[in-house]
């Protein structure tokens, strides 16, 4: 079920109106109907793959209670080593079997080696990486004695296949959302407000951006020989607010619609375009997917602590392990390396802290150092971005060539009509990067009709220049 379509628009104020004024006499009642609303909000793609979510659920719920259980840490070791495989097993023949089946079939052919491999006809299950990530988060903790397993199986199937973040994300730890099932939800209209404000937000961003964008990026990409410098250039511009505008859009439509039903879900994306380096940009986008894996892998391997050769290896393993989650493509892993070559002379020359920062902290214009340093960070991130749509490496590569060439600075010949609405955004982003999301509107000083004018302005904005709906590009992830 898509959130921009018109099944969301019935399915959540049902939901909404079952949740708060049928079922909210009792916690498990309530926690039952998220979990069966969740059940149907998935299934409404595919009911066969709901077997996948369950079969996971059951596996490290019980995971969990045996690793807790188990006296010596070699057997503690056995329960957490059988919730990975069975995750990361998951995945594995979902998203990745057909990849290296065909990479070998390919390696061999090249040596003279003619071998058919074999190759699954199976579906990508929608989600499954999220949802995958966020449960291995919780059998880790326990194995960490982060966190006491519960023994409340319909909290932590709700906790599980919570459906605004089920598809997409935010990627939850179990430490943040699992103990909001435990606990007493009650109507906090000032939290659902700023929910509604928020979901107004994702929705400009996904159909009015994203979704205008696409339109354009999808010719370019698919046509590119046939388009000159100016008009590629400005087709990899417009892909990368495309998958800003489709991804954060998604968070935050997710993170507004838990705040209806009493849920806090972590904060996904933090303006990364306003990022001064490489290490700024990491920091804020995809934060759950980013934080996840410094968590999980990185400290464990080592972190920036050692010696130059590990940390290296540490960072190169890093981005190359996160291109390889978002996909079963050379592509997705070449992004990775090029940001782990972006980020290795921070990272070498100690200064991958040091815009921790908000830019232009207290002012209201952008230093003309800051702006260089925004400007290039901006321009690495639009040519790794360039491998990460491409369908392959030798389209990226030509692509990116056929950008530098004398075509550059003349008149592009693709509309440009997406760039009215991305000035848009960037002025209202540059304005609230202080705060959660661009519609975070609680200045005592704005009147309630200016504050009411600004949300149906965005109504009538998304009704009459959405483009044709597409659907999220995280999905396939």
């Amino acid at each position: 079920m898509l959130f921009n379509s018109i099944q969301y628009l019935i399915f959540l104020p049902t939901v909404f109106i079952l949740y708060w004024f049928i079922f909210n006499r009792k916690l498990k009642i309530q926690n039952f109907l998220l979990l069966t609303v969740s059940y149907v909000f998935y299934g409404w793609w595919d009911w066969r793959f709901l077997s996948l979510i369950i079969f996971s659920s059951i596996i490290d719920f019980y995971c969990g209670i045996y690793i807790k259980k188990a006296k010596r840490m070699l057997i503690k070791k056995r329960w957490l080593t059988l919730s990975m495989l069975i995750n990361l097993g998951f995945l594995g023949v979902f998203k990745y079997f057909n990849f290296f089946s065909s990479s070998l079939e390919n390696a061999l052919n090249s040596i003279g080696y003619q071998v058919d491999t074999l190759t699954l006809n199976i579906i990508l299950p929608v989600g499954i990486s999220f949802y995958t990530f966020q449960t291995m988060s919780y059998t880790i903790d326990v194995y960490r004695d982060k966190l006491k397993p519960t023994k409340d199986p319909i909290a932590f199937f709700a906790f599980v296949s919570f459906f605004p973040q089920l598809v997409a994300g935010p990627i939850e730890r179990a430490t943040n959302l699992l103990p909001q099932f435990y606990e007493k939800r009650t109507f906090d209209l000032e939290k659902a407000k700023d929910g509604l404000r928020q979901i107004l937000w994702g929705l400009f961003k996904k159909i009015v951006i994203a979704d205008n964008c696409a339109v354009i990026v999808n010719q370019v990409f698919e046509n590119y020989t046939e388009y000159n410098a100016s008009s590629l250039a400005l087709g990899s511009i417009f892909f990368a607010f495309q998958i800003y505008g489709d991804f954060s859009g998604y968070s935050d439509i997710a993170i507004g619609t838990a705040r209806l039903f009493g849920f806090n879900l972590m904060q996904n994306f933090a303006f990364p375009y306003f990022s001064r380096d490489i290490a700024e940009f990491w920091r804020r986008w995809h934060i759950s997917l980013s934080t996840w894996f410094r968590d999980y892998v990185y400290i464990p391997l080592g972190g920036s602590r050692g010696s130059t050769f590990k940390k290296v290896r540490n960072t190169f393993i890093i981005f190359v392990v996160s291109g390889f989650w978002h996909g079963a493509n050379w592509t997705f892993i070449v992004w990775g390396l090029l940001n782990a070559i972006y980020f290795l002379p921070l990272l070498l020359l100690n200064k991958n802290r040091n815009n921790t920062d908000t830019v232009a902290e207290k002012k209201v214009f952008i230093s003309f150092k800051e702006l260089i340093n925004v400007s290039i960070t901006f321009t690495l991130t639009i040519i790794a971005w360039v491998f990460f749509r491409a369908p392959n490496v030798s389209t990226a590569f030509n692509y990116i060539n056929n950008i530098f060439s004398n075509t550059l600075f003349t008149m592009p010949s693709i509309s440009l009509k997406p760039l009215a609405f991305i000035i848009i955004l960037i002025v209202i982003e540059w304005i609230q990067r202080h705060r959660k999301h661009g519609l975070e509107l609680d200045n005592p000083k704005m009147s309630r009709p200016l504050r009411w004018g600004v949300y149906y302005t965005f109504i009538i904005i998304i009704f009459w220049f959405g483009a044709e709906k597409q659907e999220f590009i995280y999905f396939q992830f």
